[in-house]
C-alpha cells in the first residue's frame, strides 16, 4: 500500500512537471529575434547606450548656467577684540586754547593729558548671511570638445552592440541548423532501424524454414544493437544541442523546443555566385566601429590641442548679510543691520607652460590615430582572407555534399541489391551487413558533409556582412 502511494505521488509529481513545461516553436528567424531580445550580453550593452545617452545630456548641461544658494548664521560667544587708543589730548588741547585754568589757578597745558587704549570688537554677536551666485561657463576647451564628441561616443555604444549582435546570430544559427541536421539523422536512423527489424523477422522466418543459418541472425542483430546505441546516442547529442540552443536564444533548460526551418540546399549554391569585388566594407559591423573609434581618436587630438585655449567663465553673486548687537541699537530701533552686496565677474584663465605636458599628449594621441589605422588596414585584410576561405570552404562543402549524396544513393542500391541477392540464396550474410554497414557510413558522412554546407553558409554570410 505504501509503495503504491509512493508510485501515484512520483507519477503525479511527473505529470506536473511535464504539464508546466512550455513548448517553443521556432523558425530561424524568430529563434535568432528571440535571442537578440534575451542574451544578457545585449542587454547589458543597450543599457550602456542608454547610459551614455544620459551622460550626453549631462555633459550638455555643463554649459547652462549654474546656480546655487547659500545660507550661513554665526553666534559668538566671545567677542574678538582689537586694541584701540583712546587720549584726551584733543580735549586739553581746547582748554590750552581757551586759556582755562585748573582749580589750582595754574593754566590746563596738553602735557597733562593722558594716552590710554580700550578693547573694542567690530564685530556683532549674532550674523548671518544669504545670498544666491550664478556661474555661467562662457569657453573651456575640454567642455566643448566633449560637446562635439558626444554624439560619436553614443554612435560607439550603438556600433559595438551591432558587433555584438551579430556574434549572437552567428552562434544561434549554428546552434539551430546542428539540431535540423541531428534530428533529420535520427529519422535515417529510424528508418534504418526499421528495415533491419524487418530483415531480421524475414530472417527468422527463413531460418524456421531452414534457409539460413542462426549465426546469419546474430550477426544481423549485432547490427541492429549498434544501430540502436547509435539512435541513443544521437538522442543524447539532440538534447545537448537543443539545450545549447536554447542557452543561446535565452529560454529556461526544461522548457519543450520545436524547430520549423527546413533543410534546404538550393540556396547554398546561390552564395558561390555572389559577386564580392563591389564589396562595401561598411557592411561590416566592425569596420563600422573601428572607423567610429577612428572618430573618437581624431576628437582627442582636438581636445588636446585645445588645452591650449583659455577657459573664460562670468559669475555673479548676490549676498544678504545681518548682524545683530543690542549694545549698538539706536533708541527705539531695531538692533539689527542688514545689508546687500552684489558681485558680477568675469574669470578667464590661461595656460602659459605646462612643461611640455601638452605637445606630448597631442603626440600621443596622434599615435593612437595612427594605430586605429593600422587596425583598419589589418581588418580590411582579414575580411578579404575570410571572405576567400569562406567562399571556398562552401565551394569545397558543396563539392562534398554532392559526392556523398551519390554514395548514400550508391549505398543504399547496393544494399537493396544484396539484399535481394541474399533472399534468393545467392548471397552472403556477410556481403549483407556490410551492405548495410556501408549504408550507414555513408548516411554519416553525408550529414557530416550537410552540417559542413551550413557552417560554411553562416561564415559566407558573415564575411559579407549579411548574417
Amino acid at each position: 500500500m505504501r509503495t503504491r502511494t509512493i508510485i501515484t505521488t512520483l507519477a503525479l509529481a511527473w505529470c506536473g512537471l511535464v504539464s508546466a513545461q512550455t513548448v517553443h516553436t521556432l523558425s530561424l528567424e524568430q529563434a535568432v529575434n528571440l535571442a537578440l531580445q534575451n542574451a544578457e550580453e545585449l542587454k547589458n550593452l543597450r543599457l550602456d547606450v542608454a547610459i551614455q545617452e544620459l551622460n550626453n545630456k549631462e555633459i550638455t548641461g555643463t554649459v547652462y548656467p549654474q546656480i546655487s544658494a547659500s545660507g550661513q548664521g554665526s553666534y559668538y560667544t566671545n567677542l574678538p577684540l582689537i586694541q584701540f587708543p583712546s587720549s584726551n589730548f584733543p580735549i586739553y588741547q581746547v582748554l590750552q586754547d581757551l586759556g582755562v585754568k585748573d582749580g589750582n589757578g595754574n593754566p590746563v597745558s596738553t602735557s597733562d593729558a593722558t594716552t590710554t587704549s580700550q578693547a573694542i570688537s567690530f564685530v556683532a554677536p549674532l550674523n548671518f548671511q544669504y545670498g544666491i551666485t550664478v556661474n555661467q561657463l562662457i569657453f573651456q576647451p575640454d567642455i566643448f570638445i566633449a560637446l562635439q564628441a558626444k554624439e560619436t561616443i553614443l554612435q560607439y555604444n550603438r556600433d559595438n552592440l551591432s558587433v555584438s549582435e551579430n556574434n549572437v546570430k552567428e552562434a544561434v544559427q549554428k546552434a539551430y541548423y546542428s539540431v535540423l541536421i541531428a534530428e533529420e539523422q535520427k529519422r535515417i536512423l529510424d528508418e534504418t532501424a526499421v528495415r533491419l527489424d524487418q530483415l531480421i523477422a524475414e530472417m527468422n522466418q527463413m531460418y524456421k524454414s531452414g534457409f539460413v543459418e542462426k549465426l546469419d541472425i546474430d550477426k544481423l542483430t549485432v547490427s541492429q544493437n549498434n544501430t540502436t546505441a547509435a539512435i541513443n546516442q544521437l538522442v543524447n547529442s539532440i538534447n545537448i544541442s537543443k539545450s545549447l540552443l536554447k542557452n543561446a536564444v535565452g529560454l529556461p533548460i526544461n522548457d519543450e523546443l520545436n524547430l520549423t526551418e527546413k533543410l534546404e540546399t538550393q540556396d547554398l549554391r546561390a552564395l558561390l555566385l555572389a559577386n564580392t569585388n563591389n564589396f562595401n566594407y561598411e557592411n561590416r559591423s566592425e569596420i563600422v566601429l573601428l572607423n567610429t573609434a577612428r572618430q573618437l581618436q581624431e576628437i582627442d587630438v582636438k581636445r588636446q590641442k585645445a588645452a591650449k585655449l583659455p577657459t573664460v567663465s562670468a559669475f555673479y553673486q548676490l549676498q544678504r548679510s545681518g548682524q545683530r548687537n543690542p549694545d549698538f541699537a539706536p533708541p527705539g530701533g531695531s538692533p539689527w543691520f542688514w545689508y546687500t552686496t552684489g558681485l558680477l565677474g568675469l574669470s578667464v584663465q590661461q595656460p602659459i607652460f605646462d612643461g611640455l605636458q601638452t605637445k606630448h599628449r597631442t603626440g600621443q594621441a596622434k599615435l593612437k590615430l595612427l594605430k586605429v589605422d593600422n587596425s583598419l588596414s589589418q581588418l580590411k585584410r582579414a575580411i578579404d582572407l575570410e571572405q576567400n576561405i569562406a567562399k571556398n570552404s562552401l565551394s569545397n562543402a558543396l563539392l562534398n555534399l554532392d559526392v556523398q549524396e551519390n554514395n548514400t544513393e550508391l549505398a543504399r542500391e547496393v544494399f537493396e541489391t544484396t539484399k535481394k541477392k541474399y533472399e534468393a540464396g545467392v548471397g552472403s550474410s556477410l556481403e549483407l551487413i556490410q551492405a548495410d554497414t556501408e549504408l550507414q557510413r555513408a548516411q554519416g558522412a553525408y550529414f557530416q558533409a550537410l552540417y559542413d554546407c551550413y557552417i560554411a553558409r553562416i561564415a559566407v554570410n558573415k564575411s559579407l556582412g549579411k548574417l
